[in-house]
């Protein structure tokens, strides 16, 4: 049987921040595992924040500082998931 409590524990979550006016490239809001990991998902939903699932990228990510830029090697994937988001976001405009 899967120990859902042992999956909660390993959770990651990293939360990115993008203006485009500001910065050269999308940095790392928040990041944590565990409790920290699921409070960040509660507040990017209580906010209204679009939450994408991608336990690889979580992974690269997971490592970076507060503040720091993704890396260039990252840029492709999170290229499309900010598109897509912006995608959706126009679309409820309609």
């Amino acid at each position: 049987m899967y120990n859902y409590s042992n999956f909660r524990k390993n959770q990651k979550a990293v939360a990115l921040s993008y203006d485009e006016k500001k910065d050269d490239a999308p940095k790392v809001l928040a990041s944590g595992k565990g409790a920290i990991a699921e409070k960040i998902i509660e507040i990017a939903k209580a906010n209204n924040i679009p939450i994408h699932q991608n336990a690889q990228l979580t992974e690269i990510l997971s490592v970076l500082e507060i503040n720091e830029a993704i890396p260039v090697s990252v840029y492709s994937i999170v290229a499309k998931i900010l598109n897509h988001i912006y995608e959706q976001e126009q679309k409820r405009k309609i």
